[in-house]
């Protein structure tokens, strides 16, 4: 679309100030909201432009100096947060070696950051590895892996690729500036997100100590093509700390006379649109308050490009443009819709949530409930129903899933035929009462997929979790149907005990820790059984064994002790990286990958069994290690070299099910909602607020406040539902210097167990938290 054609008559059909007011509604935290005027303060800052009574200013005095949006009493703030590209980090690895840390059954590094006792440090955590992505050379850069990151909107079908240094397929930035061409030129470069999480990337190139270029790209959210997506551009020169030149660009180089370059005042009232558009987009997200700002803007980014991931903010797309991922191969990946139903519920976002659901059973499923896919992954199934389940507790949406009711019930069928399958082996056999099937997706591409069609623990674990959710529902989406619901209960139960029982004899209890195979009858661990395969050039039925770990412990159908073991295992025997699960390959000199996807079943384990700073671990290493700096974008495989990782959206996606969690988290079979679990001691002795607002449950909305100031820790909980939890843990994690004097929890005194206080909260709607300190918190 030429930027002079039709984009004016386009933008009246909506002015600026129509736009305004539902789009900065709500609390969504760090992003573009508008405020009174005085709370903008813009002396010494640069006028850049004028439109519809609003003037645009921003502080050019310094790199992450904000862009304002003023006119008469109104204010919108756009921050900017940069993180360097480049590696900085030094020594490497903490001093390891990396051939020893790829080698090492041990996790060496996630040994030394959680070697002092407490809450690992987020930035030594950071220091841990080398930048994701910061590894390129200029000859890789004109591979499938060129692009660093890519921009779009919710309406277009596809993407658009940004490269190290600023360009498009269609613009590029060393037209104005002819220092700025090639990739090579911006290694050293810090990048962020325009107001914290909004698409918009923000880069600072340095070519020398005297010189820099300051450039923004995003998205027009107005733009009305199908598939292209338009892209505004802007591009600062700087000299000695002051701006010299600016350029603007829309889409494509100027034509002229029909294709001009944009003025500054087109510039920025699609700016404004722009982050009026995308709050928009995201504000029936719960919201969030916490010290580390930049964790809830990696939720809310993680929403804003899985609505440019998926054509229309609803199709599936597993990746982007021409990496691999966006073929129509993927589409149906289960993953894709499990990973999405999942992070939206948790959020509140209960309209994409809803959005996807029905896609995926309207396009995807069969009505014999198998998946439009070409490699179905039997966990997923399971997986599925329990999701299923989650969605009618928190929306309360029946309707839906009646519509879907034969399908569903379709899905929960082809669990059983293969449970009564596993019924028939002989009873002596390794798997008997086990259901087998592919793991993993990616074992149908190989001349023999029947190597992987075996019963690994996460086809059973993921059966029990899925029939037993979705029987609770199902006698209120299919009244006619309770004897299905009667039925999956009495398989929950055996195919629990079986896995259980069958778990427990498999365990290598002469290895140190003791270690659990993949599946059982497997007599070596991972790394012999890859290495035994590659001595004889064949493959191993234990491929792809992180997804087993990471389902088998989401699924939570194992007892503690058991999954404990099963942990200890994973981690003692080459299964994590920085504290998150490998992408579990042969043992090599050079590398060791972290998983972004799908992992964060293992995280979920972690919460549940007390490992707390294992999980903040698991955490800040997945937002360091598997996303790449300033722009975020989430890695499948992600290795701890600086390579450029493949980002796909289940990955994206993680971090969201991570913040939730750590604030307000349910147990699967107790009435026993968990508040506060992982927070980290540093947060209460900020003296900050810890918010979240609105957050689903089973039983209704609720919100948590916590802060800690001075000689107390105060707060409250809030139910916006009619039902309640027979229990309520809430942890308070003070920083271990600090003593406790004494707890009240809606007037009643309450004892501390450790760092968790257990109360039961009754019928109160609202209780509140008062905690007496032996001495004050010397706040930040």
């Amino acid at each position: 679309m030429p930027v002079r054609f039709d984009r004016r008559a386009f933008l009246m059909g909506s002015t600026v100030a129509a736009i305004a007011a539902p789009a900065f509604a709500g609390e969504a935290q760090a992003g573009p909201k508008l405020i009174a005027s005085g709370g903008a303060p813009v002396t010494g800052h640069a006028k850049l432009a004028e439109f519809d009574g609003w003037t645009v200013y921003e502080d050019q005095s310094r790199r992450d100096g904000v862009i304002t949006f003023v006119r008469g009493d109104q204010a919108l703030v756009l921050s900017k947060r940069l993180e360097a590209c480049f590696d900085d980090i030094e020594p490497k690895y903490l001093g390891l070696s990396l051939k020893d840390i790829c080698l090492d059954d041990a996790d060496l590094l996630a040994d030394r950051l959680l070697a002092g006792g407490g809450d690992p440090d987020p930035e030594t955590v950071r220091r841990a590895a080398p930048p994701a992505g910061w590894n390129y050379t200029p000859e890789g850069l004109y591979t499938r892996m060129a692009w660093t990151n890519f921009v779009g909107t919710r309406q277009q079908g596809d993407t658009m690729p940004i490269f190290p240094n600023g360009r498009t397929r269609g613009y590029r930035p060393e037209h104005a500036f002819p220092e700025l061409q090639g990739d090579d030129m911006a290694k050293k470069r810090w990048e962020g997100l325009l107001g914290g999480w909004l698409p918009a990337i923000h880069k600072i190139i340095e070519v020398s100590p005297t010189r820099y270029y300051d450039l923004l790209v995003f998205a027009d959210v107005k733009a009305p093509d199908a598939l292209l997506v338009q892209t505004w551009h802007r591009t600062i020169q700087y000299d000695n700390g002051q701006p010299v030149k600016t350029a603007f660009g829309y889409s494509y180089a100027p034509y002229p006379p029909r294709r001009k370059e944009p003025i500054a005042a087109e510039f920025y009232q699609a700016l404004f649109d722009f982050a009026a558009c995308w709050q928009n987009e995201v504000k029936d997200q719960c919201a969030l308050t916490v010290p580390d700002k930049a964790l809830g803007d990696m939720v809310s980014h993680a929403f804003a490009k899985e609505l440019i991931t998926r054509p229309q903010g609803v199709y599936p797309k597993y990746g982007v443009v021409d990496r691999d991922y966006f073929g129509p191969e993927y589409d149906g990946f289960q993953d894709i819709l499990t990973s999405s139903l999942y992070a939206n519920l948790e959020w509140g976002r209960f309209n994409q949530a809803r959005a996807v659901l029905d896609n995926y059973f309207n396009e995807f499923t069969a009505p014999d409930g198998m998946i439009n896919m070409r490699g179905p992954e039997t966990p997923q199934f399971g997986l599925t129903l329990s999701l299923l389940a989650r969605y009618f507790a928190y929306t309360g949406d029946v309707e839906t899933l009646r519509k879907h009711a034969g399908k569903i019930a379709n899905t929960a069928a082809i669990l059983t035929e293969m449970h009564d399958l596993s019924l028939k082996k002989p009873a002596d056999d390794a798997g008997f009462g086990l259901i087998d099937g592919w793991s993993e997706s990616d074992a149908c591409l190989h001349p023999d997929p029947t190597l992987w069609w075996k019963p690994y623990w996460n086809n059973s674990a993921f059966a029990v979790r899925g029939w037993r959710d979705i029987a609770r529902v199902w006698p209120v989406i299919a009244p006619e149907q309770v004897a299905l619901a009667a039925d999956w209960n009495r398989r929950a139960d055996q195919l629990q005990a079986q896995l259980v029982k069958t778990l427990r004899a498999n365990v290598r209890n002469d290895l140190t820790p003791p270690y659990v195979a993949v599946l059982p009858g497997a007599k070596l661990t991972h790394r012999e059984a890859y290495a035994e395969a590659r001595e004889k050039k064949q493959r191993t039925e234990q491929g792809w064994a992180h997804r087993v770990y990471a389902e088998m412990l989401h699924a939570d159908v194992l007892p503690d002790d058991l999954a404990q073991t099963v942990i200890d295992g994973v981690r003692g025997h080459g299964g994590t990286c920085i504290g998150v699960v490998a992408n579990i390959a042969p043992a090599n000199e050079t590398h060791r990958d972290q998983l972004g996807f799908i992992s964060y079943g293992y995280a979920q384990q972690l919460l549940r069994s007390g490992r707390i700073e294992e999980y903040l671990l698991f955490l800040h290493s997945h937002r360091y290690h598997s996303h790449t700096p300033g722009t975020w974008v989430a890695g499948e495989v992600t290795g701890i070299d600086g390579d450029l990782p493949l980002y796909c959206i289940p990955a994206q996606l993680t971090i969201p099910k991570l913040v939730r969690w750590m604030l307000v988290f349910e147990a699967s079979d107790s009435e026993t909602l968990y508040l506060g679990r992982a927070i980290p001691r540093e947060w209460f002795a900020s003296g900050q607020p810890i918010r979240i607002e609105g957050a689903p449950t089973r039983w209704g909305r609720v919100d948590l406040a916590l802060q800690g100031g001075g000689e107390k820790v105060s707060g409250k909980v809030t139910f916006h539902g009619e039902e309640r939890p027979d229990e309520v843990e809430l942890s308070l994690r003070l920083p271990k210097d600090m003593k406790v004097k004494s707890i009240r929890i809606g007037g009643k005194t309450v004892k501390l167990a450790g760092d968790i206080v257990t109360f039961k909260p009754g019928r109160a709607a609202e209780l509140s938290i008062e905690v007496s300190l032996a001495k004050p918190i010397l706040t930040a």
